[in-house]
């Protein structure tokens, strides 16, 4: 049994931002929602979030997250005060304790699966994740004998010059077993510049302690500003990367394509350059996607080609295209073997199997039937000023160029709207609705010019 804890306190002052540290966004998710995630994976009986600084704000943006529990650190003096804050909270606890840190968003669940079975299988009073690393300046060196069993822990600044050839570091992340952590934690000390209570200075009074290494080091980093969090996301992104070319998806242009961790591509899907895939996003075997398209939070069937266009929120089905210089938002379902084409706009539609809307044309709130042409430059006109309203449009309807769809209205089954017409009322099944001003001409017209004096 294990009870996971969340440090998510600090203010965050080198991000120079409003936003408490933890909330970047980081590939689509906080960096908090990513340690949670991590740390889901071990079934914990309890995840916990100590929080401090803006600490409404971090409630607030973690209140859809089900059986998350909040502690708070209203003064921040360090990490080992922060675990303090858990004591009447788990007065009667007997299991262990994981200790991870909000801002340390690249873990994967497998090392902390790792780590937590080191620490059971050893009967460790305290396991730390550590790393090696060829440059270990400015972190705490860990010494261990030969069995990885921690013998001390010095700041980089207390090392002398032979310990700092020591390249295992600290890497911040802990469990213990509680009620061993519970006896020392009210005995931690502030002897320090800062005058801050430190988790690693608990080591010293538990046995044993194991150190357990990272196999890639690149895990354990930390996001403190922006640079170190363009630099997550670019170790992210490689990583989403090399996942799905090793499943079978072609990226055209690796360096210029960006993929959400959250998305789910299938076998022989190819994506162009310049494209973004983006949160709840799934696209099926043989789809082409971009150059130079966005699809966010979408579900795109087999063998879709999108192409220059912006997909939100939205279904595209199997054989369909779209594009180039399209927008579909709003929840916007394209059936099989459409057309949407340059320049058109669907928001809120639904269009049936093998419809076209080649191009020019805006259909908002709007549900077509199969087979149905829109000409170019049909819009419906679908807001009154204060509510919207609907266009429904029947089997085999055709609207000619330059038509005006004033909702509500319904197109029955094989009406043909002609070009320019404005319609305003309902028309039946197998119709021609023509609906302007009959072509005035009138010969000689020209405006008379003013006679020069």
């Amino acid at each position: 049994m294990v009870v996971v804890a969340i440090l998510a306190a600090g203010r965050g002052t080198r991000m120079k931002s409003n936003l408490p540290k933890v909330l970047h966004s980081l590939g689509g998710q906080s960096l908090i929602e990513r340690v949670l995630e991590s740390s889901r994976a071990l079934l914990p009986s309890r995840q916990i979030v100590i929080v401090g600084y803006q600490a409404v704000e971090v409630k607030a943006a973690m209140q859809s997250i089900p059986n998350l529990e909040f502690v708070e650190q209203t003064e921040q003096l360090g990490t080992g005060h922060a675990i303090q804050q858990l004591l009447p909270y788990l007065e009667n606890y007997n299991g262990d304790l994981l200790v991870l840190s909000g801002d340390v968003p690249l873990l994967r669940k497998e090392t902390l699966k790792h780590l937590v079975q080191i620490h059971t299988e050893h009967n460790n009073a305290a396991t730390l994740l550590t790393a090696q690393l060829s440059n270990p300046k400015g972190y705490g060196r860990v010494f261990c004998n030969s069995e990885n069993i921690v013998q001390q822990i010095i700041e980089d600044k207390d090392c002398t010059p032979t310990q700092k050839q020591n390249c295992r570091i600290n890497a911040g992340v802990y469990c213990f077993r509680w009620q061993d952590l519970a006896k020392v934690l009210p005995h931690l000390r502030a002897d320090n510049a800062q005058k801050e209570y430190y988790l690693p200075d608990v080591v010293s009074q538990l046995q044993p302690v194991m150190a357990v290494d990272v196999q890639d080091y690149q895990e354990i980093l930390g996001i403190n500003d922006r640079l170190q969090l363009a630099t997550a996301y670019e170790i992210l992104q490689r990583r989403v990367k090399e996942k799905w070319m090793a499943a079978g998806v072609t990226l055209i242009d690796p360096n210029s394509i960006t993929i959400d961790d959250t998305v789910e591509l299938q076998p022989d899907v190819t994506i162009e350059p310049q494209t973004h895939l983006r949160g709840n996003t799934v696209i099926q075997t043989g789809s082409r996607i971009g150059p130079g398209s966005l699809i966010e939070n979408s579900h795109l069937g087999e063998n879709v080609t999108v192409s220059y266009s912006v997909v939100t929120d939205s279904v595209v089905q199997s054989g369909s295209r779209v594009g180039p210089y399209a927008h579909l938002r709003n929840h916007v379902e394209v059936g099989a073997s459409c057309r949407v084409g340059n320049f058109v706009e669907l928001k809120n539609s639904k269009l049936g199997d093998r419809t076209n809307v080649a191009h020019l044309s805006y259909l908002g709130d709007t549900v077509t039937g199969n087979r149905v042409n829109i000409g170019a430059g049909t819009i419906t006109a679908n807001y009154d000023g204060v509510n919207k309203h609907k266009t429904i449009i029947g089997d085999g309807t055709k609207t000619g160029s330059n038509s005006v769809l004033v909702a509500p209205l319904t197109l029955g089954n094989d009406v043909y709207v002609a070009a320019g017409s404005t319609i305003t009322e309902d028309v039946p099944d197998d119709s021609l609705v023509i609906a302007r001003t009959r072509q005035v001409v009138k010969p000689g017209w020209r405006k008379k010019q003013k006679t020069e004096d």
